[in-house]
């Protein structure tokens, strides 16, 4: 996924020196709050991967950039539809991924390094692989959903605007290929009147593959939200801190907003 780099980011992600903060480091440091544990830096308080993701009592306002990144990974997972990408953010998590690792490379290549300093540095890496393993988790879950609603979104305009155009280009590209792909194997074979793909047989699933909005979802208000009306006809509001479990189209405006997650 191409990601545009943003050098204007009035607020680093970084802080301050990489190497300034392991020379500087008191010598007691157990790394507990070293480097991506830093407020400034890639903060992990919403909890290591695998071991609870909760922001719960915090603000999205104040969440850093890499606390972002796990919710919209975590809302990218759980829903059943494509979610508008995240480019922007990507672009400073990744580039300040390639600072770290040069600081690192830049600090393990001075052989005025000490052995705690060595033993920092892993902790640094063991957390710029964390990184990089949501990144890359996020980017395949959404190319899954990509190739899985291809067709689908190629006749979608309004889901085209959530998509990079590296990722929409994808998308056409693999629906011509698969289309081809039947229309040799199979297609070509059967009567004309049964060689389309977007036929619809009553009580017989749709041949183009769309996402179920009627899929359950368990949503956790972010803020107090607006009433919102239920399947049944009702309506109910989600106090923030609230958890629910809805089908997804009943929360959808409301993540799209920002206003939930999903977990």
């Amino acid at each position: 996924m191409a990601a545009p780099w943003d050098d204007d980011f009035d607020a680093p992600i970084a802080g301050p020196s990489f190497i300034d903060r392991v020379r500087n480091a008191p010598d007691d440091d157990d790394g507990g709050d070293f480097a991506m544990h830093d407020g400034d830096d890639f903060e992990t308080a919403r909890g290591r991967v695998g071991g609870g993701l909760s922001v719960m009592g915090q603000d999205v306002a104040e969440e850093t950039p890499f606390q972002q990144l796990i919710r919209h990974w975590m809302n990218e997972r759980h829903a059943p539809d494509i979610l508008p990408g995240q480019e922007m953010l990507l672009g400073r998590i990744l580039d300040h991924v390639r600072k770290q690792s040069n600081d690192v490379e830049l600090l393990r290549a001075d052989p005025d390094s000490s052995e705690e300093e060595h033993f920092r540095i892993m902790l640094v890496q063991t957390e710029v692989e964390r990184v990089k393993f949501i990144v890359r988790s996020y980017i395949r879950t959404r190319l899954h959903k990509i190739e899985k609603y291809a067709r689908y979104i190629s006749s979608a305009p309004d889901v085209h605007e959530r998509l990079s155009k590296a990722e929409l280009e994808h998308a056409r590209r693999y629906s011509r290929l698969v289309e081809y792909h039947f229309k040799q194997s199979v297609l070509q074979s059967l009567p004309e009147q049964q060689q389309s793909l977007d036929e619809e047989v009553a009580f017989m699933p749709p041949m183009v593959a769309k996402p179920d909005k009627k899929r359950p979802v368990v949503a956790r208000a972010l803020v107090d939200c607006p009433p919102m009306r239920l399947p049944d006809g009702t309506s109910t509001e989600m106090k923030k801190g609230q958890i629910s479990m809805t089908p997804y189209y009943v929360v959808e405006h409301l993540l799209l907003r920002g206003e939930v997650e999903l977990v």
